[in-house]
């Protein structure tokens, strides 16, 4: 099953780690420091599509490693979608 974070973004479900707000976990040194080295490393990827974005996913595939991907949905929303099945 896939999960569909915006902007033509799909990812499954089964990758997915954690749903974060974006603005509430970034107050932590510990999210600021983690997102700053998935930064640095390539890790994060924009499914906004330039927009601000609202919520972070966390996946972490066995082919592709960790990834962080931004997304301009609530982390609410997305926490929804991902408790249907097949594509949200």
């Amino acid at each position: 099953m896939y999960l569909h974070l915006g902007n033509d973004t799909l990812i499954r479900k089964r990758d997915v780690v954690g749903v974060f707000d974006l603005d509430i976990s970034s107050q932590s040194h510990l999210t600021r420091a983690f997102l700053r080295a998935a930064e640095r490393s390539g890790a994060i990827l924009d499914a906004g599509g330039g927009e601000l974005p609202k919520s972070f996913v966390v996946c972490a595939a066995q082919e592709r490693g960790q990834t962080v991907y931004l997304s301009q949905l609530n982390a609410s929303t997305l926490l929804r979608r991902s408790e249907g099945s097949g594509v949200e």
